[in-house]
């Protein structure tokens, strides 16, 4: 069995889009992007709450704006995010095909040393006899 290198293959499969749902996903599933949301969001809201009133641009308590936005990043995060699964996931398979053959190939090289000693331990109990006698 040749050695492959999956995670390359892998990525050499993918496509231009693929590799950008692939880099949404990683870069979403991060503290910094939960961070990022979480100060966009509380600086928005606190503005519109506090801010001075003639530079409130959303109004308080509906947030029209900012429901808005959140909405729309999360109908476009949501596909996006789905299909980064899907391709690590394709990948995870990859890993785990590759995983089962190296594992049958050392199952198999585990039973031929495995016979190759009992042969070696069968040549000498012979030898031992003959030496006995």
């Amino acid at each position: 069995m040749e050695n492959i290198n999956v995670n390359k293959l892998h990525q050499q499969s993918l496509s231009p889009l693929e590799r950008f749902a692939k880099f949404i996903t990683e870069k979403v599933g991060t503290m910094g992007f939960f961070i990022i949301i979480f100060v966009w969001t509380a600086f928005w809201l606190l503005w519109n709450i506090f801010g001075p009133e003639d530079t409130r641009f959303d109004p308080y308590p509906a947030f029209v704006t900012w429901l808005f936005i959140s909405n729309m990043i999360q109908i476009f995060l949501m596909p996006l995010i789905m299909i980064g699964q899907n391709l690590q996931a394709r990948h995870a398979e990859l890993r785990a095909e590759r995983h089962y053959d190296a594992d049958i190939k050392a199952d198999k090289s585990v039973a031929d040393i495995k016979k190759m000693l009992a042969e070696q331990n069968a040549l000498l109990n012979k030898i031992l006899n003959k030496l006995e006698k």
